[in-house]
């Protein structure tokens, strides 16, 4: 199945190539490899109005998922037919991460790549409201971030450190 990405902002450079690998790397990591997922890297403007109508949080944001199925954290979805073959769209603010980026010195590539897994996790029902829940999907983020710095040499660590 296919990752396709689609760039809808021009303020920041995306290496398209390399993000879309590492995706596909994370989703077989997930064990959701016959899985379409869809991948918007979006400016601040476009992340600001989906902020604002799917979270009432009028501001822009790093990275907003929309699963296709609703499953428990961890379950992959049970498709009845080819077209339910989809894990939904991920939405990753990179202006608003070039911008963070800027500011902690961190690599850009590897932050979108980590904000990314973020995402896919956000997918298969992961959440972080409750520190069970943070916990939960802090181990399954460092969990498929290992098997992608084990495939690349890279060393990501989860988005979520330290959130609780």
């Amino acid at each position: 199945m296919s990752v396709a990405l689609r760039n809808a902002q021009r303020a920041v450079p995306v290496r398209r190539a390399p993000l879309r690998r590492a995706v596909c790397a994370l989703r077989a990591a997930l064990g959701a490899s016959r899985f379409d997922v869809g991948l918007v890297c979006a400016g601040n403007a476009l992340m600001q109005r989906l902020n604002g109508a799917y979270r009432h949080c009028p501001e822009p944001t790093d990275v907003l998922s929309f699963p296709f199925h609703e499953v428990a954290a961890g379950e992959l979805p049970c498709p009845r037919c080819r077209d339910e073959y989809n894990l939904g769209d991920i939405f990753l603010g990179v202006e608003y991460i070039h911008q963070q980026c800027r500011e902690t010195g961190e690599a850009f590539d590897d932050v979108l790549t980590v904000t990314a897994a973020h995402g896919l996790c956000h997918l298969l029902g992961y959440r972080h409201d409750t520190k069970p829940e943070w916990e939960q999907m802090y181990q399954k983020e460092a969990q498929i971030l290992e098997e992608l710095n084990r495939l690349t040499g890279s060393r990501l660590r989860p988005l979520t450190a330290g959130l609780f």
